[in-house]
């Protein structure tokens, strides 16, 4: 697979106010490019892009296209970078009303090149919150499906559809069903936003020259238009994979823009180690309904709040698993002991159900087209839960397991549904680890909420 780099923007309002702000704070930014401001931590915005495509295992070659008028500084950047200088591709444009428009500038990557791989293309002056989630996933997603792939994310407070390509997937097939290019906000229901951020299959580039033939200014060369065009008109497949972030400076945007979104993400940033996230799931009493009764799946059940798990889930540099000092012994005071305990308990604790949790969870995002970002994080569990009374011990731990992933991973109700979640709980135990559970162990943990632990942030 081939990446290519889109950075031929002429960012004419952004620079146009940093050159008139009489702040004097951003004097030093005149005439840098938007890919080349300065990003989260310091880093500029196109780093955090070359640190996560910069992979020889998944692209062969990296390209970057970019405009004549800022040629020199992208040269710059590549020289310090340890990236192919020879790989930065010019346009010739040097204004925005010269520009060739950006299905314009891939199709000029592809053809000087002689490029016959599949691509992904990516905007590298685009914000992104998490920069650093895993793009093998995205791959892997694309390879599994017959077509080709748009990243989307979920509108952020204050976001509007009509600033943005709106995309309406089929939750099943993912499958996008519809691309609506900043449309009005009764066209449309969704709040997935498309950003340039696409697979495209070697077979498909061919499609490019077509649409560039139809659209001769510039401005209708917009991907958005492109894929408005490839999917409501010639109806080819196009799937979508969703990235549990937000996207900013996309398109003309302003000093406002940058400052606010620049302050926001960096805060979040700071703030997100210092919380550990705490979760509870509370023991089950089964009262009816049952695999073997005829109550058709239907079943009452409630959960107790004084009989729990709970899981604390704090980010680190690896991912570690903790084991309980009472449920996962490893230390005992003689062989005596461990006989004892052994005869007693068993073998098998509570640090198998985090693992399998965790194995489980990622599995399921991959194949429901959720790109998860590249975060570590220590897991520890406790539980008061008697074992082996049908109180439902294990199907709790993993309750709270997962409600702490998903906290930790932006995950929404939306993406995991309340029903989808128990099945989910159960098939972690039958599939993962052959533990004999019924079907209503897990009904109730889901959607219990009880005492005020249920799922937190604790600084």
């Amino acid at each position: 697979m081939i990446c290519i780099l889109l950075v031929a923007g002429h960012g004419t309002i952004l620079e146009t106010q940093i050159k008139t702000d009489d702040t004097g704070l951003y004097g030093h930014l005149a005439g840098v490019p938007k890919a080349l401001l300065p990003g989260i931590g310091g880093k500029k915005v196109l780093d955090f892009w070359w640190e996560t495509v910069n992979t020889r295992q998944l692209f062969t070659e990296v390209y970057l296209v970019t405009n004549a008028d800022k040629y020199k500084h992208f040269e710059r950047w590549a020289t310090a970078n340890d990236f192919p200088v020879e790989n930065v591709i010019n346009d010739g444009s040097t204004t925005l009303e010269d520009r060739l428009g950006a299905v314009a500038d891939l199709q000029l990557a592809i053809c000087s090149r002689k490029l016959e791989d599949d691509v992904m293309v990516i905007a590298g002056d685009m914000l992104c919150a998490d920069q650093n989630f895993d793009i093998a996933q995205v791959i892997r997603f694309f390879r599994s499906k017959p077509g080709e792939l748009a990243i989307y994310y979920e509108l952020e407070e204050g976001e509007k559809p009509n600033s943005r390509g709106i995309v309406e997937v089929c939750p099943d097939t993912h499958r996008i069903t519809r691309f609506l290019e900043k449309p009005e906000e009764e066209l449309t229901d969704s709040q997935l936003a498309s950003v340039v951020f696409y697979c495209l299959q070697r077979n498909t580039l061919s499609y490019l020259s077509e649409f560039l033939s139809l659209k001769l200014q510039a401005h209708d060369r917009s991907f958005g238009q492109f894929w408005e065009w490839l999917i409501n008109e010639r109806q080819l497949p196009v799937f979508g994979m969703k990235l549990p972030t937000g996207f900013q400076l996309i398109g003309q945007v302003g000093l406002s823009d940058y400052t606010k979104w620049l302050t926001h993400y960096s805060t979040k940033q700071q703030d997100k180690p210092a919380k550990p996230i705490i979760c509870r799931s509370y023991a089950r009493v089964g009262l009816m309904g049952n695999p073997s009764d005829g109550f058709n799946g239907k079943t009452i059940a409630m959960s107790i709040s004084n009989f729990w798990a709970e899981v604390t889930l704090v980010e680190s540099q690896t991912l570690v698993l903790l084991p309980h000092p009472l449920n996962d012994p490893t230390e005992f005071g003689s062989l005596q002991d461990l006989f004892c305990i052994s005869r007693k308990e068993g073998y098998l604790g509570g640090l198998r159900l985090l693992q399998a949790t965790c194995k489980k969870f990622y599995q399921f995002c991959s194949k429901q087209g959720i790109a998860l970002t590249k975060q570590n994080f220590t897991l520890k569990y406790d539980t008061n839960i008697p074992r082996q009374v049908g109180l439902a011990g294990s199907s709790a731990i993993v309750s709270a397991t997962l409600k702490c992933l998903m906290k930790f991973y932006n995950i929404t109700e939306g993406d995991l549904q309340k029903p989808v979640r128990a099945n989910f709980i159960l098939n972690v135990e039958t599939d993962e680890l052959f533990i004999t559970a019924g079907l209503q162990d897990r009904v109730v943990q889901p959607r219990a909420s009880a005492g005020n632990l249920d799922c937190k942030e604790w600084s």
